[in-house]
């Protein structure tokens, strides 16, 4: 396996309202949709956190918060409080609109991750974050890791699966109608993304069960829950 190598995302240096980046994000929504990364977050969600009672949620890196709510849908679950984190939020109302829908009561936090999680504040019954853990190097990812596990009870990440057929996959996004943006950056996300338990060995070890594994051929979907639950 080729090593992770870590590169600049040109979705990352684009103003949120540039032409190019609102594409970006709408490709985003497909290629999420083609990984089928929203059933795979949701589904170690349902099978721990209980049916009934208030829950707190929180997405990191949540950009347009859109994965969140096919999250949301699948869990068929009301009366959460949910948490989107980005440093540029680019949640748009009707987003905001269709949780409330859902009974779920959606709050934007314009912050940078380390500081958000640093804040004194209670726990969360869970944390979420999609594409998002592969844009740190190993130190900064495993002080990153420590802070979530300080803050929640059950972590759930899907990443991209960095091997030889997910990067000849990244290659083809041309086939879904991705613009250049979302084209570069998918091959640079494989480039800088996850196998084997290189996700584990960052994670605190004592008081938790985690699983880490392959979820078809494009994602790695890494899962931490307190021995508690």
């Amino acid at each position: 396996m080729f090593p992770r190598v870590l590169e600049a995302e040109w979705l990352d240096e684009l103003p949120a309202a540039d032409a190019r980046a609102l594409r970006s994000r709408a490709d985003l929504r497909r290629v999420n949709w083609t990984m089928g990364n929203a059933r795979l977050i949701a589904a170690p969600l349902k099978s721990v956190l209980p049916a009934q009672g208030s829950l707190r949620i929180a997405d990191l890196g949540a950009g347009d918060g859109c994965l969140t709510l096919s999250v949301a849908r699948r869990l068929h679950r009301p009366d959460v409080r949910l948490t989107l984190v980005d440093r540029a939020p680019v949640v748009h109302g009707v987003t905001v609109n269709a949780f409330a829908a859902l009974r779920w009561r959606a709050n934007l936090a314009a912050a940078d991750v380390f500081q958000f999680l640093s804040q004194p504040g209670a726990m969360f019954d869970a944390i979420v974050v999609n594409l998002f853990l592969h844009h740190f190097d190993p130190e900064r990812l495993a002080r990153l890791l420590a802070l979530i596990a300080r803050r929640t009870r059950i972590f759930v990440a899907c990443e991209p699966r960095r091997s030889q057929f997910a990067l000849l996959g990244s290659r083809f996004l041309w086939a879904l109608g991705c613009n250049d943006v979302t084209r570069h950056d998918a091959v640079v996300s494989v480039r800088a993304g996850f196998c084997a338990d290189e996700l584990s060995r960052l994670w605190p070890s004592r008081g938790w069960r985690v699983e880490e594994k392959r979820a078809g051929p494009f994602s790695h979907v890494f899962v931490a829950k307190r021995n508690a639950l």
